[in-house]
């Protein structure tokens, strides 16, 4: 189960890294549609994706769900800020289909890249591209158009068009669904 996570660190990874790595993150399986973090709580673990789709996601003051990530395996995820600086978050972390977990602990995570410069490097790595991901998003929202964001999500990540439903994708590009439906149907012509 860990395997895919090994194969994401660089080439030198000890077999001592891997027993720590087997210590500390803990497998899980959970059903489509299940809640992994709830806001208004303090995220308790930082998730990698070993199998299936996960997305962040918060409620608009009009009581609408705005999806503001979604992960591809493999791949990390969680209330990154809140994580880090153990603060209540404001998001929710669902299981958009069943999916395969590795979990870990912030005190976990903490002492993991204590004992292992290879997970500290690497952790250090994974917080900078979460970081470059979300300064890269807001630019896209602001300077792209809704047709542009889609065909990008199209050429980039093409399996969450397979995976997810189109009503979290549509507010992860943001848009509404309607005008998803009429983006697509000019694509198709």
């Amino acid at each position: 189960m860990h395997e895919k996570l090994f194969a994401l660190l660089s080439q030198t990874i000890t077999p001592e890294d891997k027993a720590l790595c087997k210590d500390f993150f803990e497998y899980v399986l959970f059903p489509k549609n299940h809640i992994c973090e709830k806001e208004g709580s303090i995220p308790k673990y930082l998730y990698f994706v070993v199998s299936g789709y996960v997305r962040l996601f918060y409620y608009n003051e009009n009581g609408d769900e705005v999806t503001t990530h979604i992960n591809c395996p493999p791949g990390f995820i969680t209330s990154y800020f809140h994580f880090v600086n153990q603060t209540k978050s404001n998001e929710n972390l669902e299981c958009v289909t069943e999916c395969e977990l590795l979990r870990i602990t912030k005190t976990n995570l903490d002492q993991l890249t204590q004992q292992s410069t290879v997970f500290r490097d690497f952790s250090i790595s994974v917080f900078q591209q979460s970081l470059a991901y979300n300064e890269n998003r807001s630019t896209e929202l602001a300077t792209l158009s809704a047709e542009e964001r889609y065909r990008k999500l199209m050429k980039n990540y093409p399996q969450i068009l397979q995976n997810v439903p189109l009503q979290h994708i549509a507010s992860f590009l943001g848009m509404n669904p309607k005008s998803l439906s009429r983006i697509r149907k000019e694509i198709i012509k």
